[in-house]
């Protein structure tokens, strides 16, 4: 063969090799969202650093960097740089997530897993269990001694419970509703909160007064000094203290007018409410006012119709209000006694009752300065949603189950 011929194949490979058409790299172009996400992941402390190096690949792809520049940059294979490009020029920011895995196949069946939750659903007394609550670790457990599963680990049962949002081993007290006129005094109180009486707007001299008592505020007195809150640390109180006695709390609120009344009396009672209201009513606007109406629950200082009658003798236009049994809920002065207990008595370190009487009023005077009126959201409506559901409860509700006492 001569020279020329053997140059033929060659030559042949050559020219098929110049026609075939250069692979492009995908062109990736980004919006301005989709630059600040991919920014964020690659420069984000908390990011994984795989979601970091694919959003690092897409934003030099979008610079219009070569794969191999893009390679030697983030130290990777050209393949690599081509995978996630390829993937975020087709699919967006859903390409550069991992795709869906088969897994390994389930040792349980449907079966299993529904009468595990079905256990969990169940109070522990009514299968034997010894025990108030269930938790996974016992669900388990209880499984296999049934029969249900030959094994099963407790981090399975919890993953199954979490997919229902199951939590047997959380409780939430509740009672059913006494009051036969629940609903006309929920309204009456509601009607109030919204200026309105019996179906007629109060007047501009008409006033809404929300009154309880907190009892039992106690003076603890460290055994060791409390240390203020540093760097990396917070406040550290004693768990060790001398009891100073306790006192009540005896507040009125304002309702539309964001403004409270407190004393502090040795306990709770008539005498101690009478004083309080002395103290309001005995100041304008209250003293020439044509109406007050004072909302107060059912506690033994202020209960039924001798209570309103007491007030009404004393101040002839005060006007008492009570609110359903088991309702206290509808006061909103439970709500400034709950800013009280977190601002003022927690941590309670106190040297005497003197400190306490002291800061309940300081407190007072502060509050006053920059209350405004709570944002009470709790409609007519919302009260007559809340009364269905609980109808359609009882009458769903196992006839096994007796109302608590």
């Amino acid at each position: 063969m001569r020279g020329d011929d053997r140059l033929l194949p060659l030559l042949s490979i050559t020219i098929g090799l110049l026609l075939v058409p250069a692979l492009c790299a995908c062109p990736v172009r980004l919006t301005a969202a989709e630059r600040h996400r991919l920014k964020k992941t690659a420069c984000g402390h908390t990011s994984p650093s795989r979601d970091k190096l694919r959003a690092q690949i897409v934003l030099d792809a979008a610079q219009g960097r070569a794969n191999a520049d893009i390679a030697r940059r983030c130290q990777v294979t050209v393949d690599t740089v081509r995978k996630w490009r390829g993937r975020f020029a087709a699919e967006g920011l859903d390409g550069l997530d991992d795709r869906k895995r088969s897994g390994r196949p389930s040792r349980f069946t449907p079966v299993q897993l529904a009468e595990v939750k079905a256990m969990a659903c169940q109070l522990p007394a009514e299968t034997g269990a010894p025990l108030s609550v269930w938790s996974c670790p016992d669900l388990a457990r209880e499984a296999i001694r049934t029969g249900i599963a030959e094994t099963l680990s407790a981090s399975t049962v919890r993953r199954w419970l979490a997919a229902d949002a199951i939590k047997p081993w959380q409780h939430r007290s509740w009672i059913f509703i006494r009051d036969p006129d629940f609903r006309a005094k929920a309204t009456r109180v509601l009607d109030l909160y919204a200026s309105v009486f019996e179906g007629e707007p109060l007047g501009d001299d008409e006033y809404v007064i929300s009154s309880d008592e907190k009892t039992s505020i106690q003076a603890r007195c460290r055994c060791h000094p409390t240390l203020p809150p540093g760097k990396t640390r917070a406040m550290r109180v004693s768990h060790d203290y001398d009891r100073g006695g306790a006192l009540a709390y005896l507040a009125a609120y304002d309702v539309h007018q964001a403004k409270v009344f407190g004393r502090c009396a040795p306990s709770t009672g008539i005498e101690p409410f009478m004083a309080l209201a002395e103290q309001v009513m005995t100041q304008e606007p209250y003293a020439s006012a044509k109406r007050v109406f004072w909302i107060v629950d059912n506690g033994s200082s202020h209960r039924g119709q001798a209570a309103i009658d007491r007030l009404a003798e004393r101040f002839p236009n005060a006007v008492m209000v009570h609110t359903p049994v088991h309702a206290s809920w509808l006061n909103q002065i439970e709500i400034y006694f709950s800013v009280v207990q977190r601002k003022v008595v927690s941590p309670n370190d106190f040297t005497n009752l003197d400190q306490v009487r002291h800061r309940l009023a300081d407190f007072e005077l502060r509050y006053n300065a920059t209350a405004r009126p709570f944002e009470w959201k709790f409609t007519r409506t919302d009260l007559d949603d809340l009364l269905n559901r609980i109808d359609r409860h009882q009458t769903t509700a196992p006839t096994t189950l007796a109302p608590a006492a």
